[in-house]
């Protein structure tokens, strides 16, 4: 990339002076616990009307849908659709139709690999998922270094349905006047939460990010959404602070603040990742800053056992959350939680159902989860989309205010075996796949088989990445297997370098000699997932 490259571009500069137009206003009105509650009761009320009403004109009305062929394949007109959600409800449609082919793989939705049912052929871009009734006010972006990038445009009126959301997950914990903060990675994912927790009257007063947003390789954009976000603040008299570079190795400037927020006789509330909250907490442990009565939500990655219990020993309390570049906020975490990662789905905007069935799905084991979008403000039109995801769905009577407020589907063991995550940032296997069967053997010998990828879930400390180099390549420096495997899976300017950046500034990965680790079935897949916490 040349430094000419990291410039704006023309359209960057009009969406960027669109949502400066629309961002004061958006700013000046938050969405109060009342009008939360309203809200959220009229959605669900009329959730079969809006899932059906979205899908006539998304859909149904869209020539260039590829669920329209899909749907047509299956021989389900609209008629026939309304009918079936009438007489058995959303999930119920949505699970007969799965069966019929009527779904997106994830590599399917992302355009990695064709649409095949019978002698129907379709090719999904991500372009053709994108909502026709939305406004577009920015975009985020997937993770990826060779193939392209799912884009999504994001509506604002889209964000303040969530933020309406999320202040009354804020409200069940008592959280709604805490004090906010967000260490994250620069770019719009974090714009997006900083936003919704603004719109929700809960505006953050700190800003941590784990790199630098003038880091070499980065585009200039993530330092231009930064100044605009607080322009837009300042204009509508909601300050929106400035983001204070916090690396992964040294978070005790964010544990000391905890400690000023807590002697004030307030409560500090973080959100971030849960390796990063672990890494805080005993920073803060070794130093004898104690972060009693101290608040963590968590997204990204997987909030287990272990690293929930290392939060604990530093006297503060973490819940998670399940979000999506695709979808937002899909779900928030349970007071009374079933598991380390039990969240309650926002079934008002989302539809969430199992791709097995039978004895794949018997016990409540995880499922394959294909997700549906039924708030005409989406950002993606999805039907039956798989995000990459395993989890276990349950309904239950929990008893937590989040349940009382109608939020009656639990989501649980959430991961994916389909991507690397590490410090919150996700990458394809395929792209992986790529970076060790043809980079590493080309710069250091051997074949497509001598190299590995194990992402390692065991233990409080977060996902770890160990490079397995087969003993048969010869000696090789660590340093150099590392540093060409991280630049071949995050070229570009996008989250793929900022994932190489994290990766590396956080040392997530490490190289180990020995032969590639088998599955229990006897294959050696190039990237092997283990998840024993």
């Amino acid at each position: 990339m040349t430094f000419a490259d990291s410039w704006p571009t023309v359209a960057d500069v009009l969406a960027g002076a669109q949502l400066l137009a629309r961002l004061p206003g958006f700013l000046r009105h938050p969405v109060t616990s009342e009008q939360a509650r309203a809200q959220l009761r009229r959605r669900l009320e009329q959730r079969d009307d809006r899932f059906l009403a979205f899908v006539r004109r998304a859909i149904y009305g869209n020539r260039r849908s590829p669920y329209r062929a899909l749907l047509a394949w299956a021989g389900c007109a609209y008629g026939d659709l309304e009918q079936l959600v009438r007489r058995e409800g959303v999930e119920h449609a949505l699970t007969a139709l799965a069966r019929e082919g009527v779904r997106l793989a994830a590599d399917e939705a992302r355009g990695r690999t064709p649409v095949v049912r019978g002698a129907m052929t379709l090719h999904v871009t991500p372009a053709l998922l994108r909502n026709p009734l939305s406004t577009l006010h920015f975009q985020v972006q997937t993770s990826g270094s060779r193939a392209a990038p799912m884009v999504v445009g994001v509506d604002l009126a889209s964000v303040r349905e969530e933020a309406g959301n999320l202040g009354l997950a804020l409200d069940a914990r008592g959280g709604r006047r805490w004090v906010h903060a967000v260490w994250g990675v620069p770019g719009s994912s974090t714009v997006r939460l900083l936003l919704r927790l603004a719109a929700c009257g809960a505006p953050p007063v700190a800003w941590f990010s784990k790199l630098l947003p003038t880091a070499p390789g980065l585009h200039a954009r993530y330092r231009w959404s930064a100044r605009l976000l607080r322009a837009g603040g300042a204009v509508a008299r909601v300050p929106i602070p400035s983001p204070m570079h916090v690396p992964l190795e040294d978070p005790l400037p964010i544990a000391r603040w905890m400690r000023d927020v807590l002697r004030r006789g307030t409560t500090p509330h973080l959100t971030t990742t849960s390796s990063a909250a672990v890494r805080l907490c005993r920073t803060a442990a070794a130093v004898g800053l104690a972060l009693d009565g101290a608040q963590f939500t968590l997204g990204g990655e997987a909030t287990t056992a272990a690293r929930l219990a290392a939060i604990r020993e530093a006297g503060a309390t973490a819940l998670p959350r399940y979000s999506s570049v695709e979808t937002g906020q899909i779900g928030h975490g349970c007071l009374a939680p079933a598991a380390p990662d039990d969240v309650h789905l926002m079934h008002d905007r989302y539809a969430v159902i199992g791709a097995e069935r039978g004895p794949a799905a018997a016990h409540g084991s995880p499922t394959e989860l294909l997700v549906t979008a039924l708030s005409p403000t989406a950002p993606l039109v999805l039907f039956n989309v798989s995000l990459g995801d395993r989890g276990t769905i349950a309904q239950r009577a929990c008893g937590c205010p989040l349940g009382e407020l109608g939020w009656t589907t639990h989501l649980h063991t959430i991961h994916s075996d389909q991507k690397v995550t590490a410090g919150g940032m996700a990458l394809p296997d395929g792209d992986v796949s790529r970076a060790l069967e043809e980079t590493l053997p080309a710069r250091f010998g051997g074949g497509p088989t001598d190299y590995q990828l194990i992402e390692d879930l065991d233990g409080a400390d977060g996902p770890r990445l160990r490079l397995r180099v087969h003993p048969s390549v010869g000696p090789v420096d660590p340093g150099a297997v590392i540093e060409t495997f991280l630049n071949a899976v995050g070229r570009g300017w996008g989250p793929a370098a900022i994932t190489r950046l994290l990766w590396q500034d956080g040392h997530f990965l490490s190289v180990e000699r020995g032969a590639p680790l088998a599955t229990p079935s006897g294959k050696v897949p190039s990237v092997r997932h283990l998840r024993r916490a």
